[in-house]
């Protein structure tokens, strides 16, 4: 008999079960000792809501707009690596259960499937993710490619200018494709499913990197690649080139100190992606949760505020946007959705998301989303 699918865990043991151990641990675990990914999770569970009564809340709305744009509820998906090794067409998939569910989805520069792969398989645009790399001339190249597929908005991920030491990828040897040991044989040989799907899927490569690098069968050729262009000297002035040369919506993730916030607000940003890197990268960051009403206050309305790092619950959700987040990112619960079940896992973790958001604006008396205050959270 098969168990019930009731919240993001169970498509987390799922996904757990039918991705091969690297790719899968790529996914949910943290960088160092784990202790802001653990913090992101521990933080919204301290987090306790005033349960209100006999309150008319027949009628909830949960719509809003993120960047000017119509939203069904207040979310998106956020931009992941390796995208397409949790499942074959990954980035394809992902686009299509959000453009199904109304709200944004956003492709990183480190996809399997390429920009004008993913613009193909949708008729709705999506958001594009890009570093700024050494090689100016490759993220030139990357924006012109995202204004030709008319991506609806840019987001810069400003927190990767170095790597995070991630120890559980090299104790799994993580390289794309797997290296040839015994353990992967086996464990790859027991995952039939996504074998398959990737058998199938329309790239196995870094697609928005084929013929930069000479050798694009090998994606450890890549990795290292990537990993020499990640450009520690990124600084504010970046910014000003990019506007230059992207006349659309301008995001900016990895916001995680009000100094910071408020720079991006005067540099005229639209939205800022308050995040630790869902725990991959400096680790001992404070949980997001615990540093957005700081942000929120320091930049007041000059911006849009999104929020990234551990939404796993509708319930999840619904704190962010008290702690005063317009609206919310996933990351690992799409990708749990994703390898657990392809598109329709994807779908799966987004309904989840919106009827425990809609469940708890009830039981807190609430029946506008855009209309969530700290008023709901107890404070003892």
């Amino acid at each position: 008999m098969t168990t019930p699918i009731t919240n993001v865990a169970d498509l987390r043991e799922l996904a757990k079960r039918r991705v091969p151990r690297a790719f899968f641990e790529y996914a949910d675990r943290g960088s160092y000792d784990e202790i802001t990914l653990k913090a992101n999770r521990a933080a919204f569970e301290r987090i306790a809501l005033r349960q209100r009564v006999m309150c008319d809340v027949d009628n909830r709305s949960l719509a809003t707009d993120i960047l000017g744009e119509p939203v069904s509820m207040p979310l998106a998906i956020a931009p992941t690596g390796l995208t397409g090794l949790q499942h074959g067409a990954g980035e394809i998939l992902g686009a299509r259960a959000a453009a199904k569910a109304g709200i944004p989805f956003c492709l990183s520069t480190m996809s399997i499937c390429s920009i004008e792969q993913v613009r193909a398989a949708v008729d709705t645009p999506f958001w594009f993710q890009v570093y700024v790399m050494r090689d100016r001339g490759f993220t030139r190249d990357l924006i012109q490619r995202a204004k030709a597929a008319e991506c609806s908005a840019l987001m810069l991920t400003a927190d990767l200018t170095v790597q995070g030491q991630r120890h559980r990828e090299i104790k799994n040897g993580l390289s794309v494709p797997p290296k040839i040991t015994l353990r992967n044989i086996l464990d790859m040989a027991s995952k039939p499913r996504w074998a398959w799907s990737m058998l199938r899927a329309p790239s196995r490569s870094f697609g928005n990197l084929q013929g930069r690098v000479e050798n694009t069968d090998s994606l450890s050729t890549l990795a290292q690649w990537i990993a020499k262009q990640f450009d520690p000297r990124l600084n504010w002035r970046d910014l000003e080139w990019i506007r230059a040369i992207w006349p659309g919506k301008l995001i900016i993730k990895g916001i995680l100190d009000p100094h910071d916030a408020r720079l991006a607000a005067d540099h005229g940003v639209d939205a800022i992606v308050v995040s630790n890197h869902g725990g991959r990268q400096l680790d001992s960051a404070p949980a997001t949760i615990d540093v957005l009403p700081s942000i929120v206050q320091a930049v007041g309305d000059r911006t849009q505020v999104l929020f990234d790092g551990g939404i796993l619950s509708g319930q999840d959700l619904f704190k962010a946007l008290a702690c005063g987040a317009h609206a919310g990112l996933i990351g690992k619960a799409f990708l749990y959705g994703l390898g657990a079940m392809g598109e329709a896992g994807v779908t799966q973790t987004i309904e989840l998301i919106r009827r425990e958001l809609s469940v708890t604006m009830a039981l807190t008396g609430q029946t506008d989303v855009r209309r969530i205050t700290n008023d709901v959270i107890w404070r003892a």
